[in-house]
């Protein structure tokens, strides 16, 4: 029976079938074979030049920012190992990996995890940063992840021993997790998610009234970080109309980056860019951002391996300036992993940030979305946007005690593995890592290895930034 198509014998022969969920299984276990779940233990033995691969960066940003993107990178090993996403890629390029490929962050360090507004209004606890996200093995994102513990760990002073229990932990989360992900249905996995209302009651408790009042604070500051906190806090009155502060170079309003520009031509720039980005919504929130007009733009310096690459906030009003929607829109490169993997298949930097957000996230910001557009270079760029602040927390790395990194490191590895299960092959991952510990114990050497490395690659950039002389970081 050819069902009226034609050749369709030789279409048939041409189609490969997906494996069932008990084939990808034993294909996972079978990988096992070839890279030994011991063998995620090793650390390369030749090394990229971790000075020569930050260098690499700096022609593709703006040179006036680089300083301070060197001097956030230069306070500890910790905020060094932030900012070098790119010298972690170059070296998990050299180690083993299962052949398991998954949509993955790329820059899975402990600090990219934290809370945010779902559009359900809830508080809940996911990824919060794309700007490398590709596809590629889902060992280099465990790898980060559980490594960053291990300096974290460092960085609080903890001992040897706190420290491998809390990247232990965190490894075996992850290999649970999906072994669980492996036996949930596909719509329990896609809707999978951590709620943070939900988890403070389930342990309040466990936990002494004086930690519950800790984390109650912390959650209820998210919970004010909104539009009308980012206005109050970046915004003052000029001549009756809202206009960012100028604080410089950290931020510098567009006004000022464009001084022989009119307010007009301004305005019709940002226009444009809006008309441009409405096409990467869906059609209800093209018709919620119709509802807002242009106030003002500043450019703002963020995180710290971002540092130089092009951010802007942007001031928009609805009803009147007492309603304001925050926007920030931020230059998304080239991913540090597509040096090592295979190139994107977005023509658009932005989109590819977008849709990698998209499929790991459990929910995502209702105004994300992509444009490319001109910066004050002339010159075009790919930018994602999103909302400025939504109810955005992130736990304080600086003030946690052994046991909270254990249990924090515990969450984002649960979070990691429903990212890659949605996105990878959930039923291959699991078969591969089984239901031994070998794994676990694998990436607590990986990361106790490789933060060793760290703090030569931090001593090394250091000596680097003294012998040129361009800037001083860490007095």
């Amino acid at each position: 029976m050819t069902f009226g198509f034609p050749n369709v014998p030789e279409i048939f022969d041409s189609v490969i079938m997906p494996k069932t969920a008990a084939e990808a299984a034993e294909e996972g276990k079978a990988a096992r074979k070839k890279v030994p779940r011991s063998s995620h233990s090793q650390i390369p033995g030749k090394r990229a030049n971790v000075v020569e691969l930050l260098r690499s960066q700096e022609k593709s940003r703006v040179a006036e920012l680089l300083p301070i993107r060197y001097e956030r990178m230069g306070v500890s090993p910790f905020t060094f190992y932030r900012g070098n996403a790119l010298g972690m890629a170059a070296d998990l390029s050299n180690t083993p990996t299962s052949g398991l490929n998954a949509q993955i962050c790329g820059d899975a360090h402990i600090a990219n995890f934290g809370g945010f507004a779902s559009p359900g209004r809830r508080l809940v606890f996911d990824i919060n940063d794309f700007d490398e996200t590709s596809i590629g093995p889902w060992e280099w994102d465990v790898k980060r992840l559980v490594t960053s513990v291990e300096i974290c760990g460092r960085d609080r002073g903890f001992s040897p021993e706190e420290r491998r229990k809390a990247c232990v932990a965190a490894a075996c989360k992850y290999r649970e997790a999906m072994q669980d992900f492996a036996q949930r249905s596909t719509l329990d996995v896609w809707y999978a998610h951590l709620d943070v209302q939900d988890m403070l009651e389930g342990i309040a408790d466990r936990v002494s009234k004086s930690r519950g009042k800790t984390i109650l604070k912390n959650v209820e500051k998210g919970a004010h970080r909104t539009s009308e906190r980012a206005v109050e806090k970046l915004t003052t009155v000029v001549d009756g109309k809202l206009r960012i502060v100028s604080e410089p170079p950290l931020i510098v309003p567009l006004r000022e980056l464009l001084p022989e520009a009119n307010a007009h031509q301004v305005e019709i720039l940002i226009w444009a860019l809006l008309k441009s980005y409405k096409h990467s919504l869906i059609d209800d929130r093209k018709h919620l951002i119709d509802q807002y007009s242009y106030v003002d733009a500043a450019r703002k310096v963020v995180g710290v391996g971002s540092v130089g690459t092009r951010a802007w906030v942007l001031v928009l009003a609805g009803r009147d300036e007492q309603d304001p929607l925050v926007l920030q829109m931020k230059e998304a490169q080239p991913s540090v992993l597509e040096r090592f993997t295979r190139p994107t298949l977005f023509g658009n930097n932005g989109q590819r940030v977008v849709e990698g957000q998209r499929l790991m996230q459990a929910s995502s910001d209702i105004l994300l979305g992509w444009v490319r557009g001109p910066a004050v270079d002339g010159k075009l760029h790919d930018f994602y946007i999103r909302q400025l602040w939504d109810w955005k927390t992130s736990p304080d790395l600086d003030a946690v005690s052994a046991g909270d990194l254990e249990a924090l490191a515990s969450m984002c590895a649960w979070t990691l593995a429903r990212a890659h299960a949605r996105s990878g092959n959930r039923f291959a991952i699991a078969g591969y890592l089984g239901n031994s510990d070998g794994f676990d114990k694998a990436l607590a050497d990986f990361a106790a290895g490789y933060a060793d490395c760290n703090e030569e690659d931090y001593r090394r950039f250091r000596e680097s930034l003294d012998e040129n002389n361009n800037l001083r970081v860490g007095e």
